[in-house]
């Protein structure tokens, strides 16, 4: 899966497990690191429901159209699909399956 970065400065955290270390700490940074791998390992969205230690799935109200994975509790990776036209089911919903891009966002604990 094509992986893109919401800004620079994002984009240069992600870069090296160095720079992930420096800014998450020693913990958190190696499991970034290898969540971005398996984003990359994988072909689709749906690919990812199917690892159940990330626990893929999409956000609701204000957060609506995100797509929140687990990196350690209570921090979540958040990802927006980059494909255009977000590709959706004939019910409305984000179709997992065609999407093959996605946009980090940020690391967060939103609870």
């Amino acid at each position: 899966m094509l992986i893109h970065f919401r800004s620079t400065k994002l984009e240069k955290t992600f870069s090296t497990e160095k720079e992930l270390i420096r800014t998450y700490g020693v913990e958190q940074g190696r499991l970034l690191m290898r969540r971005i791998s398996e984003i990359r390992a994988v072909s689709c969205l749906s690919d990812l429901r199917q690892l159940p230690q990330l626990r893929a799935h999409e956000l609701t109200g204000d957060r609506k159209g995100q797509i929140s994975i687990t990196v350690r509790h209570p921090y979540r990776l958040i990802l927006l699909t980059a494909n255009t036209p977000v590709p959706k089911l004939p019910d409305g919903g984000l179709d997992w399956a065609a999407v093959t891009e996605v946009t980090v966002v940020e690391v967060i604990d939103y609870h």
